[in-house]
């Protein structure tokens, strides 16, 4: 019996996805290859829009054209053919949505075994599994309805007493005079919409803010016929919190609403009857309150022969997320509240337990958001996936997440237009060798930062928000601060504990979302294009600047400036083609025939940043706000890419670009050099030093060695995560930080400079 795995290849054909140039490679399969480049030069095409897309296209191809309807649609990538193809699972950063019935427990199905346990063994016995579920009527608290939580909304601050409703008295978003949801109210007929709110009546206040949903008899003019009356408290609470809306007006929900335990649940979802069942002492609520650490000690406690199998199998899932540094996570955290990199982490624990063996794993980034103490335990978690006989490929930049590769792939030479290509492939001792771009940065040597003196400091004095154990601690202004420790150790809340103290304007460039759609780019972002459209009118005859436009004049009249046609074909795939008017330039052919400096606007919209930057010198304006998305580390994006496709750390240096010339300002940055090569995290740390030199302050929460090495001073939070963390393990220069065996950075700063 064959007990080794037959080393085989997955061969890739001239491949040509986005940039790729006629690729043709071979990975070797039941090994872990990382995929090495500069951001943009064309690993993601290779190894998700080609490898991952085709091995999850041909996987969906194999169910009924019905079932097909309902899966993810991957299409077709552009690659002659890949042999040897095995099936791809694909890790990916993303959160794990925003469903507020969503918790550890319920996500990886352990909340399904403990429910099985109580209903087993617990006592008094009160019913089946599903009489724990918070999630079905059976077991749910009828006051939050499974929620944990309810929502007061101050009304208060939906009125302005002193106005009519003519004059805005209704001040909360979408509610203002002419608006759709205002006529309800003034054209409802129950109002003097000119009579201030101080003077109605008790009954008139109550019809305005507290009226259920009712036909109205005899409505004013204008009132639309089919349309029900409902008070504003419940309106906003039914069509605008926990709506998508929800989504547009989050600062203004914020604004009205207080969210508090349930009072009738305390916050634990269930009936006050489920909490009766005991087991060793405890109900289903209290265990699932418990770190996973615990919960595996409770499990310990259990002996019932019943219980045998489930305890067996709940054991194995949780020792998997422990072993993977999630010990500190309770099994009823809310999913919504996990991070990137937790996510990820839950994904590959969730992969260790299955049976499924030669499988192509595909991870992006898996070191991001993790300090080096995590990526030594993803190490270990991949490389026991690997070892049951299946393939990982990864995508990444920090050196400590390479050094583990059977096989590294470089993709280069440059980015964009400038990469596609396979500059190298080899062991990593060859790598560190080779004259490619990331060996030579692989070799450069460590060095320590500046160490610059503070010009003055904001004390921090017995923070315990979150997990913080009542910390205290100095925060230097003027230079570059590092904020470190293992991820949820408590560093983003020291961080919104010292924006609290901050008395001066502060620029907040965390990885939150920037207001972005479908057809936001780098320039609509920067708000450039009306002035590229203006010089393209000028250097033809003042011709108008909506033939500039592929949303207006200009755009192709066949796919309406979108430079595709779209073909929905019942039971299959849409067929999605490249326009064949505009070939995809989204742009008329007349659009078209105008250019500037020699190059069309759908040219001139393809161009990188770093050309785009050169391309208009002549614009001291456009060239400007271009070099700092180049000072950035953004040179490579083409003007007219979707924002939509670039990560979290991508659209923080993008704010970080706008935000750049103001002075004596303080920053606040949250792990800016994610998904950044060796190269261009070298690029923004001088940006960094610019920034202080020019009188600014830099607080940065980060996890990458050369930048913490880089700065001024270093504040690490730990020793671990959640309840185990929350403390101060040091506060100094990071060179001093080596000496100090208490802190997990400081083991790993020691390491890092030990390999020069």
């Amino acid at each position: 019996m064959q007990t080794t795995f037959d080393q085989g290849y997955i061969e890739i054909n001239d491949a040509t996805q986005n940039n790729l140039k006629h690729v043709s490679l071979r990975v070797p399969k039941y090994e872990t290859t990382v995929f090495v480049g500069l951001s943009g030069s064309g690993k993601s095409s290779l190894v998700f829009d080609t490898i991952a897309a085709a091995s999850r296209r041909e996987l969906n191809e194999t169910f009924p054209s019905f079932t097909q309807q309902y899966l993810p649609k991957f299409g077709q990538p552009h690659v002659k053919d890949i042999e040897h193809l095995p099936v791809a699972i694909v890790i990916e950063q993303q959160r794990l949505g925003k469903n507020a019935r969503s918790t550890l427990a319920t996500y990886t199905g352990i909340y399904s075994l403990m429910r099985l346990l109580f209903s087993r063994i617990g006592k008094p016995f009160i019913g089946y599994s599903d009489t724990f579920s918070f999630n079905l009527p059976q077991g749910m608290c009828p006051t939050c309805q499974g929620l944990g939580y309810v929502d007061d909304i101050d009304e208060s601050k939906l009125i302005d007493p002193e106005k009519s409703l003519n004059e805005g008295a209704i001040t909360f978003v979408s509610f203002g005079p002419n608006t759709w949801r205002w006529r309800r109210y003034a054209t409802s007929g129950l109002f003097d919409d000119d009579k201030p709110i101080k003077d109605y009546t008790a009954e008139e206040y109550e019809l305005l803010m507290h009226a259920p949903q009712q036909q109205l008899k005899h409505p004013g003019e204008g009132f639309p016929r089919t349309a029900l009356y409902e008070g504003v408290v419940p309106r906003i609470r039914r069509s605008v919190i926990g709506k998508k809306e929800a989504e547009h007006h989050r600062e203004a929900i914020a604004e009205i609403v207080t969210r508090k335990p349930c009072p009738t649940c305390y916050g634990t979802r269930l009936k006050a009857e489920v909490l009766t069942n005991h087991l060793n002492g405890y109900n289903i609520a209290e265990v699932t309150a418990m770190d996973l650490r615990h919960v595996l000690s409770f499990l310990g406690t259990i002996t019932e022969p019943l219980a045998t199998d489930v305890v067996r199998e709940l054991t194995t899932k949780i020792q998997s997320l422990v072993d993977i540094g999630l010990g500190y996570l309770t099994l009823d955290r809310g999913t919504s509240s996990l991070s990137g990199g937790e996510a990820q982490r839950i994904k590959i624990a969730k992969y260790l337990t299955s049976s499924l063996v030669d499988m192509v794993y595909i991870l992006d980034e898996p070191s991001v958001g993790l300090h080096p103490h995590d990526i030594q335990l993803i190490k270990q978690a991949l490389t026991r996936l690997k070892d049951k006989g299946n393939t990982i490929l990864v995508v990444e930049h920090n050196p400590a997440m390479i050094d583990f590769a059977d096989y590294v792939v470089e993709m280069g030479p440059k980015a964009g237009q400038g990469g596609g290509t396979v500059t190298f492939t080899g062991t990593y001792p060859e790598l560190l060798a080779s004259d490619t771009l990331t060996g030579k940065w692989l070799r450069q040597v460590h060095q320590w930062g500046p160490e610059r003196q503070s010009t003055g400091q904001l004390h921090l004095a017995h923070v315990t928000q979150n997990n913080l154990q009542d910390v205290s601690v100095n925060v230097p202004l003027g230079v570059m601060t590092v904020i470190s420790g293992v991820a949820g150790s408590g560093k983003s809340s020291l961080v919104t504990a010292l924006k609290r103290q901050l008395k001066t304007a502060y620029i907040d460039l965390a990885q939150a979302p920037v207001g972005i759609n479908i057809r936001s780019t780098p320039a609509t972002y920067l708000g450039i294009l009306d002035e590229i459209r203006k010089l393209f009118s000028q250097a033809n005859d003042r011709v108008g600047t909506s033939w500039f436009s592929y949303n207006g004049k200009g755009a192709c009249p066949r796919c309406k400036g979108k430079g595709v046609t779209i073909t929905n074909m019942a039971f299959m795939d849409p067929v999605v083609q490249t326009c064949e008017l505009c070939h995809g330039q989204r742009y008329s052919d007349q659009a078209l025939q105008y250019s500037y400096h020699d190059k069309n606007i759908a040219e001139v919209l393809q161009l990188s940043v770093s050309a785009a930057s050169d391309f208009f010198a002549d614009s001291p304006k456009l060239a400007a706000q271009l070099g700092n998305l180049d000072r950035v580390g953004l040179g490579y994006l083409t003007l007219a890419q979707p924002l939509t496709t670039l990560s979290g750390g991508e659209l923080q240096r993008l704010k970080l670009a706008v935000e750049l010339g103001k002075q004596g300002t303080v920053y606040l940055l949250d792990e800016p050099t994610a998904g950044l090569h060796l190269q261009d995290t070298a690029r923004l740390l001088r940006l960094f030093n610019e920034l202080v030199a020019a009188g600014n302050s830099l607080i940065i929460i980060e996890h990458n060695l050369a930048v913490i090495g880089a700065a001024d001073w270093l504040i690490d939070v730990g020793p671990d995560a959640g309840r185990y963390g929350g403390r101060i393990q040091y506060s100094g220069t990071p060179r001093q930080a080596v000496d100090v065996a208490t802190s997990r950075t400081g083991v790993a700063l020691k390491q890092w400079i030990a390999q020069n």
